[in-house]
């Protein structure tokens, strides 16, 4: 297995992943931590050199360059973490904010944006040379917690050790995206975990972007956006996205998708939409909803922004363990 300290590249650690689950409990033995609405990144110092990455392996500093910097000094010696980027919209998270910064890497235009970022630090990976991944969640904390001097914008991803079903019912009621449930016991291993669950204030799905239809009324950019997600046969149509878009956001869809137009489907389902205009599924967004109908689309969905850390090949349906 490769060394923590490769794990932003092409051959690094695969991060860990929590799965859906639909009751919030409170059991021994898990620590309850914060739900934040934001990007996954890990932080990699290595040699003296510091590098932010997502999920996807893709570099992120060039986006996030405060962060970087808070991470050049905050420890002696090299180190691998896990965590989540955030900005605020009041004392929320807000993935919409958030979409200000996320593709953003002109310094001039970052520092315009009058957005803040903050990562959020939840796992320790190594530190000064030694594997944390072996190690019990909670010593990875505990390490983690001494190790790196925390302060604007990196903040350490605090915990509860009980009482998980009334930090899930606090959260939902201040208006959180929710709860994650970790196995105080569990090693780090890559890939989605019945260690890690999470119990979601909100509905949410990233869907693979399949075409658009015409813009009508007041719009000039495009109508909507026409969606889906992969199983076993391929792209399965999930419906069309409306709202949750002003003008701006409707134009860069627009040069976004242009170049990649083709003129067939991508999806298996045959899909009757008039005026669509078709693309190659390679862009991934992220959608509310208010649920599932029988038919596998999404009910009254919004767009809320692109997601440049995920792989449009593996966005698939997501369902709570146990059912959907």
């Amino acid at each position: 297995m490769p060394t923590p300290a490769s794990a932003g590249d092409e051959h690094g650690v695969e991060p860990m992943l929590a799965t859906l689950t639909r009751e919030p409990f409170s059991r021994p033995g898990w620590l309850f931590e914060r739900k934040l609405d934001g990007v996954r990144a890990l932080a990699v110092r290595d040699g003296g050199r510091t590098r932010l990455f997502s999920r996807t392996h893709k570099p992120m500093g060039a986006s996030y360059p405060e962060i970087v910097d808070a991470l050049e000094v905050v420890a002696d010696g090299d180190f691998a973490t896990d965590g989540e980027i955030v900005a605020f919209d009041g004392d929320q998270t807000s993935f919409a904010m958030l979409q200000k910064r996320i593709h953003q890497t002109n310094p001039v235009l970052i520092r315009s944006s009058g957005v803040a970022v903050f990562y959020y630090v939840f796992d320790m990976l190594s530190w000064d040379g030694h594997d944390m991944r072996r190690l019990p969640l909670r010593d990875r904390k505990t390490i983690l917690r001494e190790a790196i001097d925390f302060a604007d914008p990196l903040r350490y991803s605090a915990h509860r050790d009980d009482d998980g079903a009334q930090m899930y019912a606090d959260a939902c009621a201040r208006g959180w995206e929710g709860v994650i449930a970790k196995r105080a016991d569990s090693a780090y291993r890559g890939g989605r975990s019945p260690d890690w669950l999470k119990f979601k204030c909100v509905r949410d799905q990233e869907v693979v972007i399949g075409g658009s239809t015409d813009p009508s009324g007041s719009r000039s950019a495009l109508g909507a956006l026409l969606v889906g997600y992969h199983d076993d046969s391929g792209l399965r149509y999930a419906g069309k996205v409306g709202t949750g878009f002003d003008e701006a956001t409707l134009r860069r869809l627009r040069d976004l998708l242009g170049p990649l137009e083709q003129p067939a489907s991508p999806f298996v389902d045959q899909v009757r939409e008039k005026g669509a205009h078709w693309v190659a599924a390679q862009v991934v967004a992220q959608v509310g909803f208010a649920e599932w109908t029988t038919a596998g689309r999404l009910r009254h969905p919004t767009y809320r922004g692109l997601r440049d850390d995920r792989s449009a090949a593996d966005v698939v349906r997501e369902a709570p363990a146990g059912g959907s």
